[in-house]
């Protein structure tokens, strides 16, 4: 119940939470602070954007106003989980700026339904802010790997090109023995291809001619080692990095790009429905996809 002033009208309290319009999360300034973890810069946009106090901010996060001061004027920085949590809940962070910030989805549902903590999905071992983060581990999978999966658009970063983030793992010494190569591909003459194109603001030419670019890399490898290469046509919504039995999966988004997504770390676990479900999904693509390579 809100106070009253001495002439009867309602007063705001610091303890209301603060939420910003959902358009506000969604300006560029605000989602590169996020994907910088920047917590100063993110206060001062919700200033900003809402008009909230250092007062108020320090109530919904959890902290002491001048802890918020410092961290607004950049003498103090934030590092540790859990703060990051508080401040996503104590601003309501909508799922995808907290992915941003390197956070899961959130607990408790916009409609008032609690959702399950990542406690109970021992599956979900690690959540990275972008795959720039994960990608020492992802490295060190790859190269103890059997098997390596990848579900992407054009793979150019991933595997298409010499210096990408797994071509680097594969055992070129000896062809590829051993190590058996998926890569699912984006059709470059599907129509989901320009629509992804404008999606991240890129000509449908240049979108097919990195996918085509990627296939034929990825040809050169397939002589002497097992590689194959499909095209899928659906509309790109997961990219999966397998290696044996852990994932890296992000998501693709009209908002950002796959390597800017937040990772999920996913461990094969006896019941666990996410490891099985996605190594389904990405079998289900391949099923339905047209090799080329």
């Amino acid at each position: 119940m809100p106070f009253v002033d001495s002439r009867g009208r309602a007063m705001s309290t610091t303890l209301e939470p603060i939420e910003l319009p959902d358009w506000a999360w969604e300006r560029a300034e605000v989602r590169q602070a996020l994907r910088a973890r920047n917590i100063g810069a993110v206060f001062r946009h919700v200033q900003q954007y809402s008009g909230a106090s250092q007062a108020r901010i320090a109530t919904a996060a959890g902290m002491t106003q001048a802890r918020v001061n410092e961290i607004i004027n950049g003498r103090r920085e934030v590092s540790r989980l859990d703060v990051y949590e508080r401040i996503a809940d104590g601003l309501r962070m909508p799922d995808d700026a907290r992915h941003l910030l390197g956070l899961a989805a959130s607990r408790e549902r916009r409609t008032g339904g609690t959702a399950f903590d990542l406690a109970a999905f021992p599956e979900v071992v690690r959540v990275y802010a972008s795959q720039s983060s994960a990608a020492e581990e992802i490295q060190q999978q790859a190269r103890e790997a059997q098997e390596l999966d990848v579900l992407a658009v054009r793979g150019l970063g991933l595997i298409g090109l010499n210096d990408s983030l797994l071509r680097a793992c594969l055992p070129r010494d000896q062809g590829g023995q051993g190590l058996r190569v998926r890569v699912a591909l984006l059709d470059p003459d599907s129509d989901t291809l320009a629509r992804r194109a404008a999606e991240i603001g890129e000509s449908a030419a240049s979108l097919a001619g990195g996918v085509q670019l990627a296939e034929a890399r990825l040809r050169e490898l397939a002589g002497a080692g097992d590689v194959g290469v499909w095209r899928y046509r659906m509309l790109p919504t997961w990219r999966v990095i397998r290696t044996d039995s852990t994932m890296f999966v992000g998501a693709f988004d009209a908002g950002w790009e796959g390597h800017e997504s937040a990772m999920y770390k996913v461990m094969a676990t006896p019941n666990g429905p996410l490891f099985r479900g996605f190594r389904r999904m990405f079998e289900a693509v391949i099923d339905c996809a047209k090799r080329t390579v």
